[in-house]
């Protein structure tokens, strides 16, 4: 089978690092669902502004070709303990797709404005589909080695001259990727100082003791 984009994801962060690691984590951060020419002019989009979230097929397109693993060790585990490929959110898998909830924030001229993704700037996509909470809502359902491992968001210290220079949108958008630590989990050093983009900015920041100074 032969899989063609649908659309391009625009969003203000370009690389890997600092992503987050779920859609609906950051759930200030938005970003751009721009469809191919082929569907722009087209009614491919008519209805779907009766739903309030969608689900996006995408691709880990910044993953580089590896060898395949069986098993791979979740960041809520602290990086050690390993599970399987399938028991896991993990990008390396044996058909690098990913599968994300977003909040549509507006639909115009072949462009859905989202909130939430966890994708990085330029992902393709692959299909959209409307979330129906009828059929995709399960509130009891356990989740598994998450239901275990508590995950404690981070305080975020930001400079004031950033939050100017970024505005209160990004700003809140900003706070929320960084509140979920996005080291890699087998890191504790508290003078290391670690960078990641968002929006053209190279953000540079330090961890220590539950808080994320922004330098």
């Amino acid at each position: 089978m032969n899989i063609e984009p649908v659309a391009y994801f625009r969003a203000p962060l370009a690389g890997k690092f600092g992503l987050p690691r779920q859609s609906g984590v950051a759930p200030s951060l938005k970003g751009e669902v721009v469809l191919e020419p082929a569907f722009r002019g087209t009614e491919a989009l008519r209805g779907l502004e009766g739903f309030d979230y969608l689900w996006l097929i995408w691709g880990f397109s910044l993953n580089g070709a590896g060898e395949l693993h069986t098993t791979v060790r979740p960041p809520r585990l602290g990086g050690n303990a390993r599970v399987g490929v399938f028991a896991s959110r993990s990008p390396f898998r044996p058909n690098p797709m990913g599968l994300s909830c977003v909040k549509i924030a507006g639909i115009s001229n072949g462009c859905i404005t989202v909130l939430g993704a966890d994708m990085a700037d330029g992902t393709p996509i692959y299909d959209i589909k409307p979330y129906l909470p009828y059929a995709d809502a399960h509130p009891d359902a356990r989740g598994g080695f998450t239901d275990d491992a508590a995950w404690q968001p981070l305080q975020v210290e930001l400079p004031e001259s950033l939050r100017r220079a970024l505005g209160e949108a990004d700003s809140v958008a900003l706070e929320e990727i960084l509140s979920q630590d996005p080291r890699p989990a087998f890191h504790d050093d508290p003078d290391r100082v670690y960078a990641m983009e968002f929006g053209g900015r190279t953000v540079r920041f330090r961890v220590s003791g539950g808080k994320i100074t922004v330098l």
